[in-house]
């Protein structure tokens, strides 16, 4: 399939000669999957670049199906390339102004395939893609008679909705009959949203149920409606990232534990020391420190305990003017407002979004007071949906570690932080349906930005 014997590859210049290949020898067989490993400088990109016909070599032969292209000009190594080779890419690659459809009959065009065989080939590949997606599409339109029945459903759908069986004919309203009722009324809703599934027969109240995704849009083919339906299982991908999030709690318990309890073993090995000498004088600063240290991390045990048992804010929506908001926020903590908010309007929980602002506003005083610098701003903005506020200060930013951890309950870079007012801010964002998301600023200082749904 691929043969390489002997090929060298050496770049020229007038002051060096750089080897990036000396007399490779390479065997793959039809079906095998080889890897191409090194540190950077080895001749990866080089070996890539002459495997793929995009780049000669000085010696040796190369062997491609058999064919040996070594001496073919520019224009074979195309025809060549374009028959025999593709590139898969880290990003995609296509091109901006074409449709889907388009970027894949591209090179085949250059191929010189017939239209029709074109279609074929690219229709084939699409629906082989299509099928074989782990999202469920569900493609329905209304017929002749006024009532919507499926047209296509793929794989995935068929799997979920009807046991694996064929979709396509059916009457929707049928087919949505036999879903669970959470599913149904997420299709009802329309747009996107998240929503769980219980378990079917699950008496058991602790049984987990099954998170998915779904979006529904219309949209108009050949003069008719039809609704796509597009249905995706979070579940494992949600249990990945809360494996994930209990590793990083996990260290940042480890760390504190071992801050508290490296110190009192060493201790009690000192007291341990002075009672063997006799200098019984020096053992009441060790049981001091001792005593310090066991109340610091009953401290920080008993924290955990409360913010495991806080419950789940349940925001009390009412209409905000921001602009009467904030300035009776600015009463309490200054800062500089950065932007109109007078036209800007949403529905919040006041006294919950009051103190997420405040431990923001209050975290970025003393950010600045760090680095001498005491200017906070907000800015308030709309995006399409959205409505984006920010905080920014001149504080000195925080480092990749910390951006990662910062909104971990009780992770905290302070002295005598508690490490609970971001990731309580957070909570109280999310429970508004909107994000919390922190960034270095590209002139130095750092932005705390909210973003809110409009309701």
């Amino acid at each position: 399939m691929l043969e390489m014997r002997q090929v060298s590859k050496v770049y020229r210049t007038a002051m060096v000669e750089t080897h990036a290949l000396r007399s490779l020898d390479l065997h793959v067989r039809e079906g095998e999957f080889v890897a191409v490993t090194g540190p950077s400088g080895s001749g990866k990109t080089t070996f890539l670049n002459i495997a793929g016909l995009l780049e000669t070599f000085d010696s040796g032969d190369y062997l491609l199906d058999g064919e040996n292209v070594r001496g073919l000009s520019d224009d074979a190594r195309s025809r060549l390339r374009n028959r025999k080779i593709g590139f898969i890419f880290q990003g995609f690659n296509l091109i901006p102004d074409l449709n889907l459809f388009d970027n894949v009959d591209v090179p085949l065009r250059y191929r010189g395939l017939p239209a029709a065989e074109r279609r074929q080939r690219i229709e084939k590949l699409l629906d082989t893609m299509v099928q074989n997606t782990p999202v469920a599409m569900l493609l329905w339109a209304d017929g002749g008679d006024g009532v919507a029945r499926v047209v296509y459903a793929n794989l995935a759908a068929r799997k979920l909705l009807n046991d694996g069986r064929k979709l396509e004919g059916q009457r929707m309203d049928a087919v949505l009959e036999g879903l669970p009722a959470e599913l149904r009324e997420a299709v009802a809703r329309g747009g996107d949203s998240l929503f769980g599934v219980s378990p079917e027969g699950a008496e058991d109240e602790d049984a987990e149920e099954e998170v998915y995704h779904l979006s529904r849009r219309r949209f108009t083919l050949n003069g008719r409606h039809h609704e796509l339906l597009l249905l995706r299982l979070l579940t494992p991908e949600l249990r990945r990232q809360e494996v994930h999030t209990w590793k990083k709690v996990i260290r940042v318990i480890s760390h504190e534990l071992n801050n508290s309890l490296a110190p009192i073993a060493s201790l009690a090995h000192s007291g341990a020391e002075l009672v063997r000498r006799g200098r019984h004088e020096r053992l009441a600063e060790v049981f001091s420190t001792i005593e310090d240290r066991a109340r610091h991390l009953e401290g920080f045990i008993r924290g955990y305990a409360r913010f495991a048992k806080l419950p789940q804010p349940q925001p009390q929506l009412q209409a905000v003017d921001w602009e009467d908001f904030l300035a009776r926020l600015q009463r309490q903590i200054g800062f500089e407002l950065d932007g109109m908010a007078a036209d800007l309007r949403a529905r919040v929980d006041p006294a919950q979004m009051e103190q997420a602002l405040l431990n923001l506003l209050k975290n970025a005083h003393e950010a600045g007071e760090e680095a001498g610098n005491t200017q906070v701003q907000v800015r308030l903005r709309r995006l399409p949906g959205w409505t984006r506020l920010e905080v920014l200060d001149r504080g000195p930013g925080m480092n990749e570690a910390v951006l990662q951890n910062a909104l971990l309950p009780f992770y905290s870079t302070k002295r005598n932080g508690t490490g609970l007012g971001l990731a309580l801010t957070r909570e109280i964002v999310e429970a508004h349906g909107g994000r919390l998301s922190l960034q270095n600023r590209a002139d130095g200082g750092l932005c705390v930005a909210v973003m809110l749904p409009e309701q």
